[in-house]
Parts: C-alpha cells; structure tokens; sequence
C-alpha cells in the first residue's frame, strides 16, 4: 500500500497512483498532465498527422477507445492539430456484450458531439459473432473475429473518408501481440504490429497514441477524468490464446515490472532486422472475390467464410498468412449443395453448443459484385431452416 505522501510535482495534493514506468508519486492533476503529455509526445515525434486530415478514432465502449477518444479530443483544442475526427464502432453482433457496450459508445457521441458511424458484421458478412461461435465453438472463434473486425474497420474508414484510424492499443496490448507472434514465428505479422504507427503508402494507416501507455494507468486516468466507459469483457475470449499470453505478461511483471517495456524494446529491434525480408515478401494487391486489399488472390477473410458455409469444419482455422489457394476459386462464386458441421461443446455451460447436423446452403452467385455490400448480394448466406 502507498502511504500518505505529497504529490512529487505539485507539492500540494496527496499523492493518488504511482507511474509504472518510473515510480513517481503524482496526484490526480498531476498524473492526468503528465499522462496527456506522454501522448502528445508520441503523437508529434512519429508524426502520426498532419493539419486538415479527416481522422476516424475506433470507438468499442472499453477503456481503451474511452481514453483515447477523450484524449485525441482534448489535445487536437490544446494544440491545434487542425483534425477532422469522426468515431467508428464494430458491431460484431454478440447479444449481451456488443448492445451493451454501444450504448457507452452512444454516450461518448453526445459528450463529445463527433460524428459517429457504425458498421456491423451482419451487413459486411452476412452473419453474426454468435452465428460464428454456434458453428466454430469458442476455440477458433477469435481468429475470425479478428479477421472479419479488421476488414470492417478498414470498411469503415473507407465509408467515412479517411485513411487514418487511432486505435486504443496500449503497451500490454503491444507485448502481448509481439510475444503471439514469436511464438508463432511469424515475422510479417511482427513487423506490423512493434511500431506505433504501420500502414502501407495509398493503403489504411493505423495509428496507436497510447503505444507506450500502461494498462493500470489508462484505467487510472479514466476513473480520474469520469470517463464513460465498458468494463465487461468479450464472453468469448477467456480461452483464446491471447489470454493466455496476458496472463503470462502478468506474471512477467511480477518478477520484472518493466518487462512490458522490454517487450515492446525487443519487438522493435526483431521487426528493423526482418524489414528488408518482410518488404520483399508482401505483395498488396485486390481480393479476386471482395475486391479488398489482400496479399494473396483471396482474402483472408473470404477464406474464412468459405470455410463456415461450404466445407466440414475442421479443428484448426485455415493459415494466418494470406497465401493464394487454387481450391478456392468458382467455389467461392457459386456454391451448391449441403455443408456439415462438427459439434462442439465448451467447458462453460453457457456455451454448450449443439451444431450436430446438416444445413442446406442457398445458392450463392457473386455476380461480380463484393460479397460484402450487402446482406443479399453475400453469397455465403445459408437459409434458416
């Protein structure tokens, strides 16, 4: 426990939190200055804007995007960034969590009164998180919501105008992506996500101000400033990987306080050694089906859908790299005939899923069109039974 002491630059005010990084004793004031500073710094020493540009902030409800959000607002009136900001949400469409934690969403729009849009799964894809989740059971279930949140983001800023997006990444998110990805070996991914700001030149850039930000100190700083914010987490996320390695940075910090900041330190040094080798193998180029940006002639997120709607579901999800199939082809433009599913049933009882059975799959015909422009031009959409 902290005892009773003066904050260490006002003087004045007692003491309310302790920086993670350095240990100083600050007040509220205080920590909230230094906190706001600390972003204005990363922001102007990566050179994440410039003036006049249209900026869409990824809003969830959460922390996170509650801080970031608060904070970009505050500091663009402070020093004049000159940024035209606008809010982006995802609906991923699983009841009980994403309704409730758009109205938090809702309450930030009136706070600030930026304007807000919001883009679902259903109208992108076709079907909802649950849907996923009902045919993929929780174990997989987060590799597809990742891809298909990714696409709907880019989406959204392409609707609004922009290609800039501020997220609400933070340092423990940080570590905890660079240490999936050593773990996996995959040095594309590594390469993309060590730096606080990445994008291809023409393509999405995605900014993160809150890089170098612990998380206890964004929660700190939001309870300080009564900031309106989420704090349930995802019902499906407690078995994906990524808890599994929050848990293991935890404990890191236990031993090491600063082993975020290592993390982050060594991300860095491993993604500028794999540069040259990353350049020259990402090629960009459009989706054959979608349209959409890709690194192979199909997306990853097409795959993922024709792995749902037209084959036996398997235990693993297709590969993370985005490689070009030859099995995926004509069978993604028109598809017949019946898909099985395999069942799967959670530890949690909430999440007994029975998918037993087999579902008759409309026949679906791109027509040239992206199957993500709307729910009746998606051709993987199976009828209800």
């Amino acid at each position: 426990l902290m005892s009773k002491q003066n904050c260490a630059n006002c003087n004045e005010e007692q003491a309310s939190m302790r920086r993670s990084a350095c240990g100083t004793l600050l007040c509220k004031m205080c920590f909230s200055a230094a906190f706001e500073a600390d972003v204005h710094q990363t922001i102007t020493s990566e050179q994440f804007f410039t003036d006049g540009e249209n900026v869409v902030i990824g809003v969830s409800g959460g922390k996170d995007s509650a801080v970031v959000l608060h904070v970009l607002h505050l500091l663009n009136q402070r020093f004049n960034y000159g940024l035209n900001l606008s809010m982006l949400a995802v609906n991923e469409g699983i009841a009980g969590y994403r309704d409730d934690s758009l109205r938090s969403v809702d309450k930030q729009q009136k706070r600030y009164n930026i304007p807000l849009k919001v883009v679902s799964y259903k109208n992108l894809f076709g079907l909802e998180m649950d849907e996923v989740v009902e045919q993929v059971g929780l174990r997989n279930n987060c590799t597809y919501c990742g891809v298909f949140r990714r696409q709907a983001l880019e989406r959204g800023c392409e609707q609004l105008g922009s290609n800039k997006l501020v997220t609400g990444h933070n340092a423990d998110d940080m570590a905890e992506t660079i240490l999936m990805n050593v773990l996996r070996g995959d040095l594309n991914r590594l390469h993309r996500c060590s730096r606080p700001v990445s994008g291809e030149a023409g393509g999405l850039v995605r900014c993160k101000p809150l890089y170098r930000c612990f998380q206890k100190e964004i929660v700190l700083y939001a309870r300080f400033n009564n900031l309106d914010y989420f704090s349930t987490d995802c019902v499906y996320a407690p078995n994906s990987y990524r808890a599994h390695v929050r848990d293991f940075v935890k404990r890191l910090e236990l031993i090491r306080p600063l082993a975020i900041l290592d993390v982050l330190r060594s991300g860095q040094a491993m993604a500028l050694q794999a540069t040259d080798r990353c350049r020259a193998s990402t090629v960009r180029s459009r989706c054959s089906l979608c349209g959409f940006v890709s690194s192979g002639s199909i997306c990853h997120a097409c795959r993922l859908l024709k792995n749902l709607h037209t084959s036996t579901m398997v235990d693993e999800p297709p590969p993370i790299e985005d490689t070009p199939s030859n099995t995926v082809g004509t069978g993604l433009r028109k598809m017949n005939g019946p898909g099985r599913q395999r069942s799967y049933t959670s530890p949690d009882e909430r999440f007994n899923l029975d998918t037993r059975g087999k579902q008759n799959f409309r026949n679906g015909d791109a027509d040239n069109r992206s199957p993500y422009c709307t729910i009746h031009a998606n051709p993987f959409l199976h009828a209800s039974n």
